[in-house]
């Protein structure tokens, strides 16, 4: 799902929707867990340190695994990954041609 049509439905539901940062696996399973079992759509979000510490490669894959494990845990819910703007602005738009951010 991408941001757009994730904010709408959220505008109209009269809804928030969590934003939180994940560097390490540990982190990103307990943010899906927590997410699947509460029903609520999340951005994850990953920043220019995690970025360097990770690799995006690594990052992007680590996400579309967390799709997969939301659908194992019963419960598909809407995941966008975002990556942090700074420095490099063109991230977010090469992730978005790689389909990092998934429709569910």
């Amino acid at each position: 799902m991408n941001t757009r049509e994730l904010f709408k439905k959220a505008v109209s539901g009269k809804y928030a929707i969590p934003a939180y940062n994940f560097n390490n696996m540990e982190q990103l399973q307990a943010i899906i867990q927590a997410c699947v079992e509460t029903k609520s759509p999340v951005i994850l979000q990953v920043s220019s340190g995690a970025r360097k510490y990770a690799n995006q490669t690594i990052l992007r894959y680590m996400a579309e695994g967390a799709v997969q494990y939301a659908k194992e845990l019963g419960y598909p819910i809407p995941i966008v990954l975002h990556l942090d703007h700074r420095p490099i602005p063109s991230i977010c738009a090469r992730a978005a041609l790689r389909q990092v951010s998934h429709r569910l």
